[in-house]
């Protein structure tokens, strides 16, 4: 039976709906997902999502496309998108999204996923989608997206002025000035909009400052 799943199904993920597709034809396709997971053939990500276990799988499970199916509209942003691009220097562990939904965090074999809810008029802009060598795809913030959902995620950081902003982003973000001045202002002043935040306004202000170096 595993045998049959795994040629229907392309990836090493998949939701409940595409499996009960794959079973369709049994009787009692519900047992026969209990019997896949008793056997680790099949692994349960959460309620609803699916990968294959390691023997079958063909490739590796990608923690991107599971962070899109397992919560949404979202997709990936803030720490795990910053990093993803290269602007702050430490790993990170938790997949972080943002979502139009309310603010969920999992605890899955597959790792931590956070999620926080921003408005629709922010959520619509600066979203960007990765596609992988096995036709796979994944829907990520922009860089600029990415770090301006990070200062308007930091409510708690005292951001008030140039030379906050500054502190945040050179010492508490560990960012590189030569890397920050890569992102584009006019793209910020945008999401500004979006959120109608002053802080991201101001982060668009600074890197024009920058540039004009």
């Amino acid at each position: 039976m595993i045998e049959t799943i795994r040629r229907q199904i392309p990836y090493s993920e998949f939701d409940y709906q595409v499996l009960m597709d794959c079973l369709k034809d049994y009787a009692h396709p519900r047992d026969k997902v209990s019997d896949l997971l008793r056997k680790g053939h099949i692994t349960r990500i959460k309620k609803g999502l699916y990968v294959f276990g390691e023997k079958y799988r063909q490739g590796s499970v990608s923690r991107e496309v599971l962070a899109n199916l397992m919560y949404g509209p979202s997709y990936i942003s803030l720490d795990y998108a910053l990093h993803y691009y290269g602007l702050i220097p430490e790993r990170v562990e938790a997949l972080t999204s943002v979502s139009l939904g309310r603010s969920r965090r999992f605890f899955t074999p597959a790792g931590l996923f956070i999620y926080r809810m921003i408005p629709l008029e922010s959520f619509r802009i600066g979203m960007d989608s990765v596609e992988l060598e096995d036709g796979r795809s994944f829907l990520i913030a922009t860089p600029e997206k990415a770090l301006a959902d990070k200062i308007r995620d930091s409510r708690g950081a005292n951001i008030s002025t140039q030379r906050d902003m500054k502190t945040y982003l050179f010492e508490n973000l560990r960012i590189d000035k030569d890397t920050l001045v890569e992102l584009s202002s006019e793209r910020i002043d945008k999401i500004a909009e979006g959120y109608r935040s002053q802080r991201i306004r101001m982060l668009a202000r600074l890197i024009k400052r920058l540039k004009a170096r």
